[in-house]
């Protein structure tokens, strides 16, 4: 389903205007893909404002998301229940009068908040034994092929057959925003390339991204590393093989790395948060793949998004695990700076064709 096919969903009571709140994945790749919920979610209820539970370092990313009505900052700890500020959260739940609850992840702790405080429809898979926490509870979830799937599944009518696409996440970040911020960086106004060289997990990590710096910057363009504090040291070693000419913009802002994605012609990332940013804005994006599955990860707008993998797939692909213990690492090591580097010339020659 595109954006343009939302007939297949089937439209509810035009006049319920209860308030939705959906509790999403917090890793940055996962919430923004889950904005695909909030398009299912609009296109069956247009009239009921769409709410979205958020840590502070999400935060940013709800100021782009259409459809979404407010973000609720509130940052539980991972690690312990935290069953005071759960009951601090389930009162600012309970003062917004919500009549449904989407709960994406299946952890009990997710659940608790929207029980204490009354939520009527609290919709979510089995999971950790959630009886009473959940109480419209669906079940069939290993049956659905993909975490997307999972996900925006729980938008939809129990009995209701996944439609042949989900409508693509979509980041709206206005082009006079992205330009002043862009200016206010000093950063010209040449063709850039953005780079995305962290990910949750060493192994996710493509091996040469100093060398496609220095080629992309060899023939013309600017080159701008993204990332948060974690990748401060990829990005001094990128600018240091460049000579100084690349540019470190890393830092704690995820707005800055949304500005950055947004302002850039276009971003080669690793399978990370900044991937799906970049993809759901709709700049041209290369992912690059080793011992994840771009069918389960893959950023789903498939007009933005380029895939790369080494093309001989290796016996253990895809592992999913966060460090190699196989190969030493060569579904990373396998793809060249030279590819990438002639990849992204094209691609960025082909967006500005379109």
């Amino acid at each position: 389903m595109n954006s343009n096919s939302s007939h297949e969903i089937e439209l509810e009571d035009a006049a319920d205007t209860r308030p939705i709140l959906i509790v999403p994945y917090m890793w940055i790749g996962d919430f923004v893909r889950g904005h695909t919920v909030v398009r299912v979610l609009k296109q069956r209820w247009p009239n009921r404002p769409v709410d979205l539970l958020v840590t502070p370092l999400c935060a940013p990313l709800v100021d782009y998301m259409p459809g979404v009505r407010a973000g609720i900052v509130w940052d539980l700890p991972r690690s312990r229940l935290a069953i005071a500020r759960q009951r601090g959260l389930a009162a600012e739940l309970r003062a917004r009068s919500y009549g449904t609850a989407l709960v994406l992840p299946r952890t009990w702790k997710a659940a608790i908040a929207p029980a204490l405080a009354g939520i009527p429809e609290r919709v979510g898979f089995f999971g950790e034994a959630r009886f009473g926490l959940i109480n419209w509870m669906r079940w069939g979830e290993k049956a659905l092929p993909r975490f997307i799937d999972k996900n925006a599944a729980l938008a939809l009518p129990s009995d209701a057959p996944l439609p042949p696409e989900w409508p693509v996440p979509q980041l709206a970040v206005p082009p006079e925003e992205a330009a002043r911020w862009r200016q206010a960086n000093g950063l010209g106004s040449g063709p850039a390339v953005a780079l995305g060289p962290g990910s949750v997990g060493a192994s996710k990590r493509w091996t040469y991204y100093p060398e496609a710096a220095r080629l992309l910057i060899e023939r013309g363009l600017d080159v701008w590393v993204v990332g948060g504090p974690g990748e401060k040291a990829l990005a001094q070693e990128i600018v240091a093989a460049t000579g100084g000419r690349a540019r470190d913009l890393t830092g704690t802002d995820l707005r800055n790395g949304v500005l950055a994605m947004a302002a850039a012609n276009v971003a080669i990332s690793n399978d990370s948060g900044l991937m799906h940013i970049a993809a759901a804005i709709g700049t041209p994006t290369m992912g690059i793949f080793g011992p994840t599955s771009p069918y389960l990860w893959a950023p789903l707008n498939g007009l933005a998004a380029t895939v790369l993998q080494n093309k001989s797939k290796l016996s253990c692909q895809p592992c999913q695990r966060t460090v190699c213990t196989m190969n030493d690492h060569r579904c990373m090591r396998d793809i060249a700076a030279s590819e990438v580097a002639d990849i992204a010339q094209r691609v960025m020659a082909q967006s500005s064709v379109r």
